[in-house]
């Protein structure tokens, strides 16, 4: 009798063998456009790993470095990125986006500087495939906008998000007994602008994320005085934001107040694992269309001494912008 066990085990074995390999999904493979951020090395370093759950199967396996030759903060750090990622992690660098789309089935666009994202995002979502943006989404409204509608038009799954968003706590905030209905939410952050960009989408971004992570969409006016940004929600709740060394929510409801941090690389690569595998978007195109709003508008409150600035008045601009690129083309 054991003899007989043994060989009906040993004749099982490859069943069980090909049911474990069913189990595992398709391998998908990652491509990276820009190589200029600390992100691109974090990212694969999580990717790379033998992983289970949403992140498991999914490979980084080529990159196209790009770069922004008049900003140090991409030409002072390409070159290191890059050879991180071609040495230690054996990613296959190529020289163009084109080339980069041959060979992979979903995109991070990781490029630091938020000017050429419309461009280097255009192919990729005329190909068909999954795009994730990393903050900044763009260097301007006009853009942000043109790349959701041009995802709408072709059907392509893309979003951008901040790592912080994705902290359990802060998304919880909202729905904590203890703080009720929410009122208001305050955050804080450092603020570090970028050349070509407005002053809060760089570093300020994180922040503002983190506020509309609370409160969502719909923001209404923004204002920007003695040092502290704030909108105002068409249901009446306020939002806050303030330039700070480290990060912070507080919110406050009729019940009473709860404070998060912000979340991690972790946290936000499982998010954009799990959107790869679904074409599930974890961020909606109008949310992050209100929130680069916010920081637009923020930024001409502040230039014109703290006046009120509607949402609505920097979406017509950027609109208007749209339009008069279009009849050049």
């Amino acid at each position: 009798m054991p003899r007989l066990c043994s060989v009906l085990l040993l004749a099982l074995a490859p069943l069980v063998i090909a049911s474990d390999t069913e189990k595992k999904p398709p391998l998908l493979k990652v491509g990276i456009i820009g190589l200029d951020t600390s992100h691109v090395v974090a990212f694969t370093d999580i990717l790379n790993k033998s992983n289970t759950g949403p992140l498991e199967n999914i490979r980084v396996v080529a990159a196209y470095a790009g770069g922004s030759p008049d900003l140090d903060v991409s030409t002072k750090r390409i070159a290191g990125f890059t050879k991180t990622l071609r040495d230690k992690y054996k990613v296959e660098i190529v020289d163009s986006i084109g080339a980069l789309l041959k060979k992979v089935d979903v995109i991070l666009l990781e490029s630091v500087d938020g000017r050429p994202h419309l461009q280097q995002a255009r192919p990729v979502i005329l190909a068909g495939k999954p795009l994730f943006i990393d903050k900044p989404i763009a260097a301007s409204l006009a853009d942000t906008i043109e790349i959701f509608e041009l995802a709408k038009k072709h059907k392509t799954p893309c979003f951008s998000s901040s790592s912080l968003r994705f902290s359990p706590r802060l998304k919880q905030l909202a729905k904590d007994p203890a703080v009720g209905t929410v009122k208001q939410c305050d955050t804080t952050g450092p603020i570090s602008p970028l050349k070509g960009h407005p002053e809060l989408f760089f570093y300020g971004i994180h922040g503002i994320e983190m506020l509309f992570t609370v409160l969502g969409p719909g923001c209404e006016t923004v204002t920007w005085k003695d040092g502290v940004v704030t909108g105002i929600w068409k249901d009446g709740r306020i939002g806050t934001f303030r330039e700070g060394k480290g990060y912070k929510a507080t919110v406050t409801g009729d019940k009473g107040k709860a404070e998060s941090g912000g979340g991690n690389y972790q946290g936000l690569v499982q998010e954009i694992g799990t959107f790869f595998r679904t074409g599930a978007v974890p961020v909606s195109a109008d949310e992050t269309i209100n929130l680069v709003a916010f920081m637009v508008a923020a930024e001409e409150s502040k230039k014109a001494g703290g006046k009120s600035v509607s949402i609505e008045s920097v979406m017509k601009q950027a609109h208007q912008e749209i339009a008069a690129r279009s009849k050049a083309r």
